[in-house]
């Protein structure tokens, strides 16, 4: 299965977004520090997965 680098680094983000948020609305509200902190969340998600590249499928030759 091939997972394309932008597909893996957006699910990534996604999650990390949908994480912090989740923590940031248990009292209902969300501040600026934890907007900032979801957004800080998201783009080092979307980073940090960018930059990790693949493991490459090594395919044994038969003979």
């Amino acid at each position: 299965m091939k997972v394309s680098k932008a597909w893996k680094a957006v699910v990534a983000a996604v999650v990390a977004g949908a994480g912090t948020l989740s923590t940031a609305l248990v009292d209902d509200t969300v501040s600026a520090a934890e907007g900032w902190a979801a957004g800080l969340a998201v783009l080092a998600a979307l980073g940090f997965t960018w930059a990790v590249p693949n493991r490459q499928v090594v395919e044994a030759v038969r003979e």
